[in-house]
Order: C-alpha cells, then sequence, then structure tokens
C-alpha cells in the first residue's frame, strides 16, 4: 500500500471537505484587501492563495522598513525621546 494511501486512511475521520476548503478559502479572501469586494463565485481558490502569499510577503517587507526606520528612529534620538519610545512599544 503507498504512504499517501495509508495516510488518507489513517486520518479519514480528519479529512477536510471541499465545502470546508470552500468556506476558508472564502474567509480568507474577505481578509485580503486586492480582492475583498470581489465575487467568491469569480475569484479561484489558486488566485486567492497567490493574492495571499503576495500580501504576506508585503506585509513582511512593511514590518522590516518600519523596524529598520525605528532602529534609525531610537539611535538618532535623545535618551529622553528614546525611552518614551521603548516604553510605548512595551504596551
Amino acid at each position: 500500500m503507498s504512504s499517501r494511501r495509508s495516510r488518507s486512511r489513517q486520518s479519514g475521520s480528519s479529512r477536510i471537505t471541499d465545502d470546508q476548503i470552500n468556506d476558508l478559502v472564502s474567509k480568507l479572501q474577505q481578509l485580503l484587501p486586492e480582492i475583498r469586494h470581489t465575487q467568491s463565485d469569480k475569484v479561484s481558490a489558486a488566485k486567492v492563495l497567490q493574492e495571499t502569499c503576495n500580501y504576506i510577503r508585503n506585509l513582511h517587507r512593511e514590518v522590516d522598513d518600519l523596524s529598520e526606520r525605528l532602529s534609525e528612529l531610537l539611535a538618532t534620538s535623545d535618551t529622553a525621546q528614546a525611552a518614551i519610545i521603548r516604553s510605548l512599544l512595551m504596551q
């Protein structure tokens, strides 16, 4: 028996149905600014997943940019300003 078949039989009760996948893709689509307002029946699951990957990559870039800007700000600020910024970040 192939490992694929044995895995599918072992996890038979935990398999996700097509309806569940469609529901999850629809929920994911609602989180994506690029395709949020597009009707779900007009956007393929592959497109939603691709847009999700792009969105996550963009968020990572934004976080990296903001981290770099914050580091520069902390490095150029005087001690009092840096302390205020650090205290705000800890909240």
